[in-house]
Protein backbone atom coordinates (compact mmCIF):
# COMPACT_ATOMS: atom_id res chain seq x y z
CA UNK A 1 0.00 0.00 0.00
CA UNK A 2 1.51 3.27 -1.10
CA UNK A 3 1.48 6.15 0.87
CA UNK A 4 -1.28 7.91 -1.05
CA UNK A 5 -3.38 4.99 -0.16
CA UNK A 6 -3.00 5.10 3.08
CA UNK A 7 -3.20 9.08 3.48
CA UNK A 8 -6.11 8.99 1.55
CA UNK A 9 -7.59 6.12 3.83
CA UNK A 10 -6.84 8.13 6.70
CA UNK A 11 -8.59 11.36 5.17
CA UNK A 12 -11.48 9.76 4.67
CA UNK A 13 -12.48 7.50 7.82
CA UNK A 14 -11.59 11.14 9.68
CA UNK A 15 -13.92 13.02 7.63
CA UNK A 16 -16.21 11.13 9.80
CA UNK A 17 -14.71 12.11 12.99
CA UNK A 18 -14.72 15.25 11.89
CA UNK A 19 -18.43 15.71 10.81
CA UNK A 20 -19.51 13.67 14.11
CA UNK A 21 -17.55 15.79 16.45
CA UNK A 22 -19.19 19.04 14.44
CA UNK A 23 -22.41 17.70 14.65
CA UNK A 24 -22.34 17.24 18.50
CA UNK A 25 -20.43 20.69 19.23
CA UNK A 26 -23.40 22.31 16.93
CA UNK A 27 -25.87 20.47 18.89
CA UNK A 28 -24.66 20.68 22.34
CA UNK A 29 -24.19 24.27 21.95
CA UNK A 30 -27.87 25.01 20.28
CA UNK A 31 -29.13 23.17 23.25
CA UNK A 32 -27.23 25.27 25.67
CA UNK A 33 -27.59 28.73 23.99
CA UNK A 34 -32.04 28.01 23.25
CA UNK A 35 -31.90 26.10 26.61
CA UNK A 36 -29.83 29.11 28.77
CA UNK A 37 -27.37 26.49 29.98
CA UNK A 38 -24.29 27.07 31.56
CA UNK A 39 -21.58 26.82 29.49
CA UNK A 40 -20.08 23.73 30.53
CA UNK A 41 -16.40 21.37 30.21
CA UNK A 42 -18.00 19.09 27.75
CA UNK A 43 -19.04 22.32 25.64
CA UNK A 44 -15.17 22.95 25.91
CA UNK A 45 -14.05 19.59 25.02
CA UNK A 46 -16.44 19.09 21.96
CA UNK A 47 -15.29 22.35 20.70
CA UNK A 48 -11.94 21.28 21.23
CA UNK A 49 -12.11 17.92 19.44
CA UNK A 50 -14.16 19.43 16.41
CA UNK A 51 -11.61 22.12 15.41
CA UNK A 52 -8.81 20.06 16.32
CA UNK A 53 -10.23 16.69 14.29
CA UNK A 54 -10.57 19.48 11.65
CA UNK A 55 -7.06 21.04 11.99
CA UNK A 56 -5.82 17.01 11.32
CA UNK A 57 -8.24 16.40 8.86
CA UNK A 58 -6.86 19.71 6.98
CA UNK A 59 -3.08 18.72 7.52
CA UNK A 60 -4.11 15.32 5.60
CA UNK A 61 -5.39 17.38 3.05
CA UNK A 62 -3.15 19.30 2.22
CA UNK A 63 -0.41 16.69 2.09
CA UNK A 64 -2.92 14.66 -0.69
CA UNK A 65 -2.95 18.12 -2.51
CA UNK A 66 0.77 19.42 -2.47
CA UNK A 67 2.12 16.21 -2.58
CA UNK A 68 0.79 12.71 -3.42
CA UNK A 69 -2.26 13.11 -5.29
CA UNK A 70 -1.95 12.41 -8.84
CA UNK A 71 -5.31 14.78 -9.26
CA UNK A 72 -4.08 17.40 -7.95
CA UNK A 73 -0.30 17.23 -8.47
CA UNK A 74 -0.56 16.22 -12.22
CA UNK A 75 -2.57 19.36 -13.24
CA UNK A 76 -0.92 21.53 -11.02
CA UNK A 77 1.74 22.07 -14.89
CA UNK A 78 -1.83 23.01 -17.41
CA UNK A 79 -3.50 24.97 -14.79
CA UNK A 80 -6.04 26.29 -17.25
CA UNK A 81 -6.79 22.90 -18.62
CA UNK A 82 -7.59 21.42 -15.81
CA UNK A 83 -10.06 24.12 -14.48
CA UNK A 84 -12.09 23.28 -17.33
CA UNK A 85 -12.71 19.83 -16.04
CA UNK A 86 -15.29 20.46 -13.28
CA UNK A 87 -14.24 17.00 -11.43
CA UNK A 88 -10.63 18.59 -11.76
CA UNK A 89 -11.62 21.87 -10.71
CA UNK A 90 -13.33 20.63 -7.37
CA UNK A 91 -10.46 19.27 -6.21
CA UNK A 92 -8.03 21.78 -7.45
CA UNK A 93 -10.04 24.94 -6.09
CA UNK A 94 -13.34 24.38 -4.58
CA UNK A 95 -13.00 21.74 -2.28
CA UNK A 96 -9.69 23.18 -1.03
CA UNK A 97 -11.49 26.55 -0.88
CA UNK A 98 -14.77 25.88 1.18
CA UNK A 99 -12.36 23.74 3.72
CA UNK A 100 -10.37 26.38 4.69
CA UNK A 101 -13.47 28.83 5.40
CA UNK A 102 -14.67 25.78 7.30
CA UNK A 103 -11.45 25.43 9.34
CA UNK A 104 -11.65 29.64 10.12
CA UNK A 105 -15.45 29.38 10.85
CA UNK A 106 -14.91 26.50 13.33
CA UNK A 107 -12.12 28.18 14.89
CA UNK A 108 -13.82 31.41 14.96
CA UNK A 109 -16.81 29.76 16.89
CA UNK A 110 -14.18 28.38 19.37
CA UNK A 111 -12.07 31.68 19.97
CA UNK A 112 -15.09 34.00 20.42
CA UNK A 113 -16.97 31.71 22.47
CA UNK A 114 -14.38 31.61 24.44
CA UNK A 115 -14.02 35.64 25.15
CA UNK A 116 -17.70 36.33 25.95
CA UNK A 117 -19.86 36.00 28.80
CA UNK A 118 -22.41 35.04 30.04
CA UNK A 119 -22.88 31.33 28.92
CA UNK A 120 -25.67 32.05 26.63
CA UNK A 121 -23.56 34.35 24.32
CA UNK A 122 -20.91 31.44 24.66
CA UNK A 123 -23.45 28.78 23.34
CA UNK A 124 -24.53 31.71 20.52
CA UNK A 125 -21.30 32.24 19.06
CA UNK A 126 -20.46 28.50 18.96
CA UNK A 127 -23.63 27.22 17.62
CA UNK A 128 -23.65 29.77 14.77
CA UNK A 129 -20.04 29.23 13.74
CA UNK A 130 -19.82 25.83 14.13
CA UNK A 131 -22.90 25.03 12.24
CA UNK A 132 -21.69 27.50 9.54
CA UNK A 133 -18.43 25.46 9.47
CA UNK A 134 -20.59 21.99 9.28
CA UNK A 135 -22.48 23.23 6.53
CA UNK A 136 -19.33 24.45 4.61
CA UNK A 137 -18.25 20.83 5.44
CA UNK A 138 -21.35 19.02 3.64
CA UNK A 139 -21.38 21.32 0.41
CA UNK A 140 -17.23 20.72 0.10
CA UNK A 141 -16.87 16.84 0.56
CA UNK A 142 -17.06 15.14 -2.84
CA UNK A 143 -20.33 12.47 -2.30
CA UNK A 144 -20.75 11.29 -5.53
CA UNK A 145 -18.52 9.07 -6.95
CA UNK A 146 -16.64 8.43 -3.95
CA UNK A 147 -17.09 5.39 -1.48
CA UNK A 148 -18.43 6.59 1.98
CA UNK A 149 -15.94 4.66 4.03
CA UNK A 150 -12.47 4.24 2.32
CA UNK A 151 -10.84 1.27 3.73
CA UNK A 152 -8.41 0.04 1.17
Amino acid sequence: MTAYNIILILHNVLRWVVLLAGAAAVVRALAGWLGNRDWASLDKQLGLLFTGSLDLQMLLGLLLYLVLSPITTGNFSNFGEAMGNADVRFFLVEHLAIMIVAVVLAHAGRSLSKRVEPANAKHMRAAIFFALALIAILVGIPWEGRPLLRLS
